[in-house]
């Protein structure tokens, strides 16, 4: 079995909450409170301008060139495809990108980010592929979901393009390519390693769940 599969089997009943969850399905109903989507793109916004530092780490770390590129399209793929959504619907609450840098991220931003960069300065390669493949492949996975359930009623949805984003070739192919990294780069690790990555996609995971909750009950 390879490592992703015995990594997304472990997480299976973490994930299943992410599309069970209130946040999530009322993005593809279209019913969520804009108010909460605004404040929710803020604090996303926010993690991800540090998660692209995490990456950032893996440029320093990696032992070839080859990834050093990856690593590289990663943050460039972060840093100007991924947060473009969150800026073009951010200028429809009438808030500019240049605001929301001196904007403060909550305390599960915070904690989960500081997570992540510090496994990112401590650890290798494989604990920085494991502590960030849950973001890049939950939201994978929670847009696909979205536009399969919601296919026949997503036009004139608000959130159609955010949903378009996480569910397109482009973010697909982005994601499959981490997924074949994980298994390449972890193929010949120790049971004891794997154990370990297994903790840090998991606990990575939970954050995720966590980011979700405080969308949908901390952003009043």
């Amino acid at each position: 079995m390879k490592i992703s599969e015995y990594l997304l089997k472990e997480v299976a009943h973490i994930w299943d909450k992410y599309i069970d969850h209130p946040f999530v399905k009322q993005i593809g109903e279209g019913s969520l409170p804009k108010e909460k989507f605004e404040k929710y793109l803020i604090q996303d916004y926010l993690y991800l301008k540090e998660y692209s530092k995490v990456f950032c780490m893996g440029v320093i770390k990696a032992k070839t060139m080859d990834e050093m590129r990856f690593f590289y399209k990663s943050i460039k793929g972060t840093m100007e495809d991924e947060t473009a959504v969150h800026i073009e619907y951010l200028k429809k609450f009438g808030i500019e990108e240049i605001e929301i840098e001196s904007m403060d991220m909550n305390l599960v931003t915070t904690s989960y980010i500081s997570y992540m960069q510090a496994l990112a300065l401590t650890g290798d390669l494989e604990d920085i592929v494991a502590t960030t493949l849950p973001c890049t492949w939950s939201y994978n996975y929670i847009g696909k979901y979205l536009k399969d359930k919601y296919s026949d009623c997503l036009e004139g949805n608000y959130y159609k393009a955010w949903i378009d984003t996480y569910a397109s070739d482009g973010y697909c192919q982005f994601t499959q390519a981490w997924i074949d990294y994980i298994d390449d780069l972890c193929a010949d690790i120790t049971d004891e390693k794997k154990e370990n990555i297994k903790e840090i996609f998991i606990k990575s995971s939970l954050y995720e769940l966590e980011f979700w909750n405080m969308a949908y009950t901390e952003l009043d």
